[in-house]
């Protein structure tokens, strides 16, 4: 740790996450002199014009930024500012509303979970549709051996980390206060499970306590990690779409899972799926087609089961539509359903027969051999006599 730790670490008890005024004169003037110039030292920068230095002032009496960094050291993290091995470069894109700095504790090292990683973003009060997907989706992905990055709370958050370490994968939970703090209490496991294995990240010194403003700004910081968003289930006022519009206004890749028309908490996602250049996505393939290699990562394209008589051509289809899969009937009969003539009915069931599609039955000598369809179609088309054609092969082969 160096002069510039220490001097973050005391602005980041300072100011609160996003403050746009304070990230401005740090960049232009440097951490010591800005804490120089808050303890009296000095005109304020101009930067400051237009924020209370009061607001400031009143926090330079709290904890020590000495006694931050030994306890994050006494939980075997670590603080990363701008400018170490560690730090993620992407969080760079924020501009002057990037974190003073980073309080990590985990095993995994955060700039290079984060460069193949997925934020996972949705409701608290998420349905069982919506925990299943997200579960499933981040176990996928975890698979696919990319890291799921969220923000640690109750519903979709917590289904999303579950699922990459069911995997065997790597997570990142991203707090709205110290890495020390379990927020919500009933995580305090779960975010244990996540230091073993992922990684714990808060732009708060340790001990600091959530607010509504510390989790609306938390967002751009899992939006601008990641270089994808996938939000399931958020209802029209959402904080996860909060993270979906920094994504986008970030140039990340935003994503969504449609889920039921009548489900407010899917009214959000859904509104976000009208918007341009935001991706309906539905399995893990299918997100790494949008952040995976260009050409390469490709989703195989979904398709019903084939049937052995999606090919054939119109008048075989019209002669296997005449058979009957209840009783043989004779070629005559079959010719005068398909209106196809005789000859070439029996021409055509010979080319079914090899198919496998029908089977000849035996007839007494002097009549024309009875045809009986050996498999049904399961597209409740319309048999002989108006009857419905059952659904699903059968043999009926006698």
């Amino acid at each position: 740790m160096n002069d510039e730790h220490v001097a973050r670490a005391a602005l980041a008890r300072i100011a609160e996450p996003g403050d746009t005024a304070m990230g401005a004169a740090v960049r232009v003037h440097g951490p010591q002199e800005v804490l120089r110039v808050l303890h009296g030292d000095g005109p304020l920068p101009p930067e400051f014009r237009r924020r209370d230095p009061g607001g400031y002032r009143v926090r330079l009496g709290g904890a020590a930024a000495a006694e931050d960094l030994a306890a994050v050291a006494r939980l075997g993290g670590e603080f990363v500012i701008p400018g170490d091995r560690g730090w993620p470069t992407q969080l760079d894109d924020l501009g002057d509303a990037r974190p003073l700095g980073l309080w990590t504790r985990g095993a995994a090292r955060l700039r290079h979970a984060a460069l193949r990683s997925v934020a996972v973003v949705g409701s608290r009060a998420g349905t069982d549709y919506g925990t299943y997907a997200a579960y499933e989706l981040a176990r996928e992905l975890a698979e696919a051996r990319w890291c799921v990055a969220s923000g640690g709370a109750y519903g979709i958050d917590a289904a999303a980390h579950k699922g990459a370490l069911a995997a065997g994968g790597l997570t990142i939970a991203v707090l709205a206060c110290g890495i020390d703090v379990a927020y919500p209490r009933g995580h305090e496991r779960l975010f244990a499970r996540i230091a073993e294995v992922g990684t714990l990240v808060s732009e708060l010194p340790p001990g600091s306590s959530p607010s509504r403003i510390r989790f609306v700004e938390r967002n751009r910081v899992i939006a601008a990690l990641t270089p994808g968003t996938l939000v399931i289930e958020a209802a029209v006022r959402s904080g996860a779409l909060i993270t979906a519009h920094r994504a986008d206004a970030l140039g990340r890749v935003v994503m969504g899972v449609p889920g039921p028309i009548t489900s407010p908490q899917s009214a959000g996602v859904h509104q976000l799926l009208r918007e341009e250049e935001t991706y309906v996505v539905t399995c893990a393939a299918e997100v790494l087609e949008h952040l995976g290699r260009i050409g390469e990562d490709l989703a195989p394209r979904k398709a019903g089961p084939a049937r052995p008589w999606d090919r054939l051509p119109p008048d075989l289809l019209r002669v296997l539509e005449a058979t009957s899969p209840f009783h043989p009937l004779a070629p005559p009969t079959i010719a005068r359903t398909a209106g196809i003539a005789p000859g070439t009915v029996t021409t055509y069931l010979e080319a079914l027969r090899e198919l496998g599609l029908v089977t000849p039955q035996e007839a007494p000598p002097g009549t024309p051999r009875p045809w009986l369809r050996t498999t049904t179609h399961n597209d409740n088309t319309p048999a002989r006599n108006d009857r419905r054609v059952p659904d699903g092969p059968r043999s009926t082969a006698m």
